[in-house]
């Protein structure tokens, strides 16, 4: 038995199906783009994922996962960051940070959350010069009361 609905694909509507197992179909414009069957998603035509500049305000920056999973910031300030809204203890949540430099090489600082576990339990030193881009990559699974950081690249820019 195979279930269809919103098949009305003349108005950007995707088809849904499903069948007596208990498999799951997305379908856009005649093209899988989604299957679930059992505990496993296969994304049949890659994935896209939401990036979010994020700024500070008083010293202060919110990487909320709620709204994207790549992120950037460009340091106008010395900032401390806070991950906010990660999946529940028992789920992975991950996401990217490019930090940029300023123009005028200030050499800004960042405080990273006390929850953040860096190899070595030591935090990296941004690269201070113009314009530079560091890249970290953050991973928790127990609701982020560790996030496990990792620099992913340095003096990038």
């Amino acid at each position: 038995m195979t279930t269809t609905v919103n098949a009305d694909t003349s108005t950007g509507g995707a088809i849904v199906t499903g069948d007596a197992s208990g498999n799951l179909g997305l379908q856009a414009d005649g093209t899988t783009l989604l299957t679930l069957s059992g505990n496993k998603a296969s994304f049949n035509k890659g994935i896209t994922e939401e990036y979010e500049a994020v700024t500070s305000t008083s010293n202060a920056t919110t990487v909320n996962l709620n709204n994207a999973t790549n992120f950037s910031h460009t340091l106008t300030e010395n900032t401390t960051f806070t991950f906010s809204n990660p999946v529940a203890s028992g789920e992975a949540s991950s996401f990217t940070l490019k930090i940029v430099q300023d123009a005028s090489a200030s050499g800004f600082a960042v405080t990273w959350p006390a929850a953040v576990d860096w190899p070595n339990a030591t935090a990296p030193t941004l690269t201070a010069t113009a314009s530079a881009v560091d890249y970290f990559v953050f991973i928790t699974h127990d609701g982020g009361t560790t996030w496990y950081g990792f620099t992913a690249g340095q003096a990038l820019g």
